[in-house]
């Protein structure tokens, strides 16, 4: 894939300067209410998990659902409501007088941002060609981890400068102007509207039965079903430690109060290289990758716990650079897989498909820090970063083990079902 040709795709910048604009802008509201909940209203630690997981819970268990919407209606459309409501509801923020009042406005950013996920990747197909889509996949998890560095820094700026109530405002704004850059988006082309008619025709108007073609379509694919269960299980491996990361560093004699910042920043440059290098070397083994991708993580927070263990100086130094190679790793998971799923995905099946991964990789993120949290109160923190590097890399030795298997019956499939990617386009 030339990266010239999808800088020359109006359609596709515009897109992706949308997506740049809100992301950027829940990066600023994340850090906000963290900052106006744990400090000015001094939250409990359960209450602050249920900050995380109202935003979390819709996409768990709303996201096959929202898949099917974003397949049975015009993308375009679903975008932009999905962005004028979100933006409405961090207006609400600046309201809220209690915590509850931020669960339910939270609770209901999330639906309607897990309409949007799978309505972005059903338009993403929509407008880039099938032998960019590695290419432009990297590109948009290039877009998700600048954001992740720049959001957090420009937020706690903002939220010193400016107030808490101002940086809700701003992402309000955020919201609004991605929405008039979706409004310059075309509408789906005739001939995916003739696909989904024809599939609505196929499969019936039952809303359940198209809720089943999602799941049906990834049982297809050996690599698919396998890759979402490597992606899942690592997520869900990576998440026992990865929300506890601050509780570790407490360990640490030297730490300083920045290096959690420093040690999430680092996370984010390291995605965004992993990015970088994939966006120009899309001729990639995705499944090898993957593997390769889980080693690393274990790898990175193994080290972690061994360091701190040990309690080895100069922890502003290596624990964001174990966080940089931790996060690009972890880049070398998500974004080989979601490339992949683009590639053989129809494009009138991606919301439905893309929403089963979205509710797949939520819930491991919910069920994940629920687990963390009570291993290290069993066994303890240090111990529970081992046991996580540990684990990630016995799900690297297994998945190298099978991997000649999974390419066999993958290959199989392909040439018994030839044409699935014609139907994309």
């Amino acid at each position: 894939m030339d990266s010239t040709t999808l800088r020359k795709n109006k359609h596709f910048i515009t897109l992706m300067t949308a997506q740049a604009i809100s992301s950027l802008g829940d990066w600023l509201s994340i850090v906000a209410i963290i900052t106006l909940v744990g400090l000015k209203w001094e939250a409990t630690p359960m209450q602050m998990s249920f900050i995380i997981l109202s935003l979390a819970l819709p996409m768990a268990l709303l996201g096959p659902i929202s898949g099917t919407i974003a397949d049975r209606m015009e993308r375009k459309t679903l975008m932009i409501l999905s962005d004028v409501i979100r933006g409405g509801l961090i207006l609400l923020l600046t309201i809220a007088s209690n915590v509850w009042m931020v669960y339910v406005c939270l609770f209901l950013i999330g639906i309607f941002s897990s309409v949007f996920v799978p309505a972005k990747n059903g338009k993403l197909k929509e407008i880039v060609p099938d032998e960019q889509i590695k290419g432009a996949m990297s590109l948009t998890s290039m877009i998700d981890s600048s954001t992740k560095v720049i959001g957090p820094l420009v937020s706690g700026i903002l939220v010193t400068t400016v107030g808490t109530q101002n940086v809700f405002y701003i992402d309000s704004a955020t919201f609004f102007i991605s929405a008039l850059l979706i409004l310059l988006l075309p509408k789906a082309v005739k001939a995916v509207e003739n696909v989904v008619e024809d599939d609505k025709k196929e499969k019936g108007s039952s809303f359940k039965q198209e809720l089943k073609v999602g799941f049906q379509f990834l049982k297809k694919s050996t690599f698919l079903m396998y890759g979402l269960f490597l992606l899942g299980i690592s997520l869900l491996i990576l998440q026992l430690s990865d929300s506890q990361i601050i509780v570790l560093l407490r360990q640490l004699t030297d730490a300083s109060p920045d290096l959690f910042g420093y040690t999430v920043t680092g996370s984010g440059v390291g995605m965004l290289l992993t990015g970088i290098y994939l966006s120009k070397k899309t001729d990639y083994n995705a499944f090898i990758y993957m593997c390769i991708g889980v080693f690393g993580i274990g790898l990175g927070f193994g080290l972690m716990g061994i360091l701190t263990n040990f309690d080895v100086g100069l922890s502003v130094v290596w624990f964001p650079a174990l966080g940089l190679f931790a996060g690009g790793t972890a880049a070398l998971v998500f974004i080989p897989f979601q490339a992949a799923v683009q590639e053989k995905t129809p494009v009138h099946m991606t919301g439905r498909v893309f929403g089963v991964i979205n509710s797949t990789t939520t819930t491991a993120t919910i069920i994940g820090p629920l687990a963390g949290g009570a291993l290290a109160t069993l066994i303890g923190i240090i111990p529970s970063f081992i046991v996580t590097g540990s684990l990630l890399i016995v799900l690297f030795i297994v998945s190298i083990v099978i991997r000649k298997k999974v390419a066999e019956e993958e290959k199989h499939v392909t040439e018994s079902q030839p044409g699935t990617q014609g139907a994309a386009t």
